[in-house]
């Protein structure tokens, strides 16, 4: 295995890093799958065009934060507009009873080769039975742009149902590497003395 420092981790101290595998993996065609069971909740699956900086950290936040997300929130307002704001990059939020509960960002920037950068659900509806219903239908949404493949990468800071599922819905392991990645710092929530 192959060490893979992220650019977060240069110089972190010790206790501010944790070593990872990540996992690559790629579709090379558009896979034909069962149809992924309906949810018993109401749901909808929409695009958020040109993402306000704010919604797009809340769901970041919402999503990522229990398994580690951190390379946005090294990205300043400007950096991150800029990227989320790119024609070729594609936000999808899952409504679940009228809320947010879950998020997907396709990166289209290279035509041939499309990557599915963040996958994920809230917490409060992650065990629902969503997850497959919504990685299904970002999978029909990256794949009718017409790519030649379709990448992304998990590591074992993600739920560990992650890369089962993604595999179950037509993705190969391409590579695995060892890496470092610089822990999320929490806010402290207590207040007061």
């Amino acid at each position: 295995m192959t060490t893979h420092y992220s650019p977060l981790s240069l110089t972190p101290k010790t206790d501010d890093r944790i070593e990872v595998t990540i996992t690559y993996l790629e579709q090379s065609s558009r896979p034909d799958l069962p149809r992924a069971p309906a949810p018993r909740r109401k749901t909808a699956l929409m695009r958020v065009e040109n993402p306000p900086v704010h919604f797009y950290r809340y769901l970041y936040d919402l999503v990522g934060a229990p398994w580690n997300w951190i390379s946005r929130r090294k990205l300043n307002d400007e950096e991150l507009s800029a990227l989320i704001r790119d024609p070729d990059v594609y936000l999808y939020v899952l409504y679940v009873d009228g809320a947010p509960g879950g998020m997907a960002e396709i990166d289209a920037r290279k035509p041939d080769i499309h990557e599915l950068k963040f996958f994920g659900l809230a917490p409060d509806v992650i065990g629902c039975g969503l997850g497959r219903f919504f990685l299904s239908n970002v999978i029909d949404l990256a794949w009718s742009r017409g790519p030649q493949k379709l990448r992304l990468e998990t590591c074992t800071l993600d739920h560990p149902a992650a890369l089962p599922l993604y595999q179950k819905c037509g993705f190969s392991v391409v590579d695995r590497r060892s890496g470092v990645v610089e822990r999320l710092k929490r806010e402290n929530s207590a207040s007061g003395a």
